[in-house]
């Protein structure tokens, strides 16, 4: 059983633990780093029945006792990872010990999101996951960073493109069906952190900025250089923040 301060990390919608190996690297070596593949994702290929972000916080909960770590742990979720995240922490507050919501959102999905999610799964099917993740994945980034960062857009485009259409269509369904969290925030007996960019084009900065003043103990960055993809897009400020929130989450 481990004792060494844990950070859990929860990759986002197609995207895989994998996303996470050039952020973390330069963590300190008193933590124990913890990257799993959720339902579906990367090498996580078992059948999948349920998508729901309830049922992921459930199969983390279980990775995290598979992996000797029965105390609370820091959770730092992106995009997807974080609604995952909230859903822990809804329903296993004793497991968190601190929440990062990088370009993430605890508000539910608007009428129109939830369109998008359906018109997304209908392209995958008539022209496949490939076209999708060449059109998908670059508007994710800030204008600036589109050319600037050709190696992390193709890492997603790659993974995504790997990833089973069935996951592609559950998670989306599964994301559209989430419901407002916020409460999670407002409750929130650990210290909160979100990471917002200035250009992201699926939560909108002025959420992130509201959401930032609801938990009683909370901190943010926002990103003037970033899309929705802060921890490949600006790594260095994102770790900084992580790492800060992991000083007043182990706090003894």
């Amino acid at each position: 059983m481990s004792t060494a301060p844990t950070i859990l990390f929860l990759h986002g919608f197609a995207e895989s633990r994998e996303v996470w190996t050039e952020f973390t690297r330069p963590f300190p070596a008193g933590f124990r780093l913890l990257t799993p593949n959720l339902l579906g994702h990367g090498t996580n290929r078992a059948a999948v029945p349920d998508f729901s972000m309830e049922a992921q916080a459930r199969y983390v909960v279980s990775y995290l006792d598979q992996k000797g770590c029965p105390g609370p742990v820091l959770v730092v979720g992106h995009s997807m990872g974080g609604y995952v995240a909230l859903a822990l922490a809804e329903r296993y507050p004793d497991r968190v010990a601190g929440l990062a919501l990088i370009n993430s959102t605890a508000k539910p999905d608007t009428d129109e999101k939830r369109q998008n999610r359906e018109k997304n799964i209908g392209f995958v099917e008539r022209h496949g996951l490939s076209k999708f993740m060449e059109s998908f994945v670059r508007p994710l980034f800030a204008p600036t960073n589109r050319d600037r960062l050709p190696e992390a857009l193709a890492l997603l485009e790659d993974i995504g493109k790997a990833t089973p259409e069935a996951t592609i269509a559950g998670a989306m369904r599964a994301m559209a069906a989430r419901p407002d969290r916020t409460a999670v925030l407002r409750t929130a007996r650990f210290p909160v952190l979100l990471v917002a960019g200035k250009h992201d084009v699926a939560v909108p900065l002025a959420d992130s900025v509201a959401q930032a003043a609801l938990a009683p103990l909370a901190s943010a960055l926002f990103l003037e250089g970033s899309g929705h993809q802060a921890y490949l897009e600006q790594p260095e400020a994102t770790r900084r923040a992580v790492l800060a929130l992991a000083g007043a989450a182990f706090v003894h």
